[in-house]
This record gives structure tokens, C-alpha cells and sequence, in this order.
């Protein structure tokens, strides 16, 4: 029985990183609020889960060292996101991973000139909040919980198989 809701739990965390990737290019793509380097880097968490998820579900092997990947890929989105948040609040000072998209070896005029119109999106302006926080603020409260929830699978797994 705690098998069953074992695979239960891991089929909800995939539906729920479905529907995060979506909502996220939902607001890029027909909301319009450009990611910055740092919001984009932050989807490559969930897409890592999925693939990681589905592959859990699919091949029935080495179940525990899927959950331990999981449970470690949550933790580490938590770490970004909480370090996106930094920056954001001012806390930390922008790295060089928000401005990945400047390259500044072309002095041309006409580079120049497209750089000016891309008006790349800083990493500690926030384009688009909900209820007031920012997507980078619930992004560290969820990988945070994904993480707990996939570490206790995890350590109970011998326990309910």
C-alpha cells in the first residue's frame, strides 16, 4: 500500500513541475514579462525532475537513487532561488550570471545598436509578482517542500516496500 502512494506522491511532483514549466513560459511568452539569466537557469530544476520522475516511473530500478537525485536537485533549486531572492532584495550583489547576455567583445556600431534595443532584464528587478513576492520567493518555499517531501521518501523507502 505505501508503494502505491509512494508512485501517487512522485505522479503529483511530476504533474506539479508540468504545470510550473508551463506557467513560466505562460508569463514569458503570453503575459510578456521577459525572465532575466537567473529565471531561466531556475526552470532547469523542474525539467531535470521530470525527465528524472519519468524515467523513475518508467524503468521500476533504482528507485532510492532516483529519490536521493530528486531529493538533492530540490535542495539545490532551493539554493538558487534563495540566492536569486538575495540579489533581488539586495543582499547580494549581481554576478556575472546575470549578464550572460552581453557579450562585450563585439564594438561594432551595429552591435552596439541591437544591444541597446535588447534591453536585457537584471536579475534584481522583478517583473512580475503574485500576492506581492516574487516568482524566485515562491520558487525557494516550493523546491523547499519538494525537498522534504522527496528526502522522506527517501529515507523511508526500505520501510515501504
Amino acid at each position: 500500500m505505501s508503494q502505491i502512494k509512494n508512485k501517487i506522491t512522485l505522479n503529483l511532483i511530476l504533474l506539479f513541475n508540468i504545470l510550473a514549466i508551463i506557467a513560466a513560459y505562460f508569463i514569458q511568452y503570453v503575459l510578456g514579462h521577459q525572465p532575466c539569466n537567473l529565471c531561466l537557469i531556475e526552470r532547469i530544476p523542474y525539467i531535470f525532475s521530470i525527465i528524472i520522475i519519468l524515467v523513475c516511473l518508467f524503468s521500476q530500478k533504482f528507485e532510492k537513487v532516483f529519490l536521493i537525485i530528486l531529493s538533492l536537485t530540490f535542495f539545490t533549486a532551493t539554493l538558487l532561488s534563495f540566492y536569486h531572492f538575495g540579489i533581488e532584495q539586495g543582499f547580494i550583489k549581481e554576478s556575472l550570471v546575470c549578464d550572460l547576455n552581453n557579450p562585450d567583445n563585439e564594438l561594432t556600431k551595429e552591435a552596439l545598436l541591437n544591444q541597446l534595443k535588447a534591453l536585457p532584464v537584471s536579475c534584481k528587478d522583478v517583473t512580475f509578482k503574485i500576492f506581492g513576492l516574487s516568482l524566485a520567493t515562491f520558487n525557494i518555499f516550493i523546491n523547499l517542500i519538494l525537498s522534504v517531501i522527496t528526502t522522506k521518501l527517501f529515507l523511508t523507502y526500505e520501510k515501504n516496500r
